[in-house]
């Protein structure tokens, strides 16, 4: 198969495709043949080594990119019970996994089943493949921040990836979601469920938490009650507690079940599958040049 290595951990484009052997799923695993992966963020800090950067190690393997994953299942393990061959799916998967040939950008892929979710017929799966890391972000750190009925929510960076999702998820649930976005995301942001739209935070204050997707920090600290909450995306670089507002961040974990729920809210039309553009794997350079650019809403794609 072909995928996607990083070979040249540091460089801005130290990536190269190789061909690697077809990997066969074991016990409770499915093979994806992968018809879209989508580009996060978390791709060009694997490129830019920051992990091993910051640590003072470097990695000691070449490893895949790409962490969202929709295709077909042409392959089951013994032992899966509720996926078949031909079965359409979208999975968030981790390229240092023991079970991983490689990472989502690859011509087939390598998931547990418990990590799958079947992708409705209503869903195209180009569409799906940008679903998975950053729906199940919002998801589990918007679990971290307790009870929503009658609290004020103000969400950070908000018509990104997460921040989308974290609006249009937190709305649902009952927050009271103020977002926080560009003049030129207000339709967006309306239509996902805020009920305040703000382009900064000077004046603004009281909110009982703060899901802090742009990474403002202290600034969105700050816009917090005390005895409230403050949730980062980024584990390590969250500000220190003050007045007593808790404060935490996360790293998002595979959950097939809720994203089974994600994607169904999808095809209803409750959550929006924003992609950019998509593009091959033999040309992926074009879609981690544009995410380093910035300025884009919606998730650029990898196709075989």
């Amino acid at each position: 198969m072909r995928a996607i290595i990083l070979a040249r951990p540091g460089e801005a484009n130290g990536f190269e495709l190789s061909d690697l052997p077809d990997p066969q799923p074991t016990a409770g695993q499915v093979r994806i043949r992968m018809v879209g992966a989508a580009v996060n963020p978390a791709d060009l800090h694997m490129i830019d080594d920051w992990a091993h950067r910051k640590a003072g190690t470097r990695a000691q393997r070449p490893m895949g990119l790409g962490l969202d994953v929709a295709g077909v299942v042409d392959l089951v393990g013994p032992g899966v019970q509720g996926l078949s061959a031909g079965s359409r799916v979208a999975a968030l998967t981790f390229p240092h996994a023991s079970h991983a040939a490689a990472g989502a950008a690859a011509e087939y892929v390598i998931v547990p089943e418990d990590d799958v979710a079947l992708v409705p017929d209503a869903v195209d799966l180009l569409d799906a493949a940008t679903v998975p890391l950053n729906s199940l972000t919002a998801d589990q750190l918007l679990a971290l921040l307790g009870p929503s009925v009658g609290r004020r929510l103000l969400v950070t960076g908000a018509a990104g990836a997460v921040g989308g999702y974290a609006v249009a998820l937190a709305a649902r649930d009952g927050w009271a979601v103020t977002a926080l976005g560009r003049p030129s995301d207000d339709g967006f942001l309306a239509r996902a469920g805020a009920v305040d739209l703000i382009t900064d935070l000077r004046g603004i204050g009281g909110f009982d938490a703060v899901l802090d997707t742009a990474l403002l920090n202290e600034a969105a600290l700050r816009a917090v009650r005390d005895d409230g909450a403050y949730v980062g995306v980024f584990p390590g670089l969250e500000p220190e507690p003050e007045r007593g507002v808790s404060v935490t961040a996360a790293v998002v974990v595979p959950d097939g079940r809720r994203l089974r729920d994600m994607l169904a809210l999808t095809a209803q039309g409750e959550l929006e599958a924003r992609r950019a553009g998509t593009v091959p794997l033999a040309e992926a350079v074009r879609a981690y040049d544009a995410l380093r650019s910035g300025g884009q809403r919606g998730r650029w794609v990898l196709t075989p």
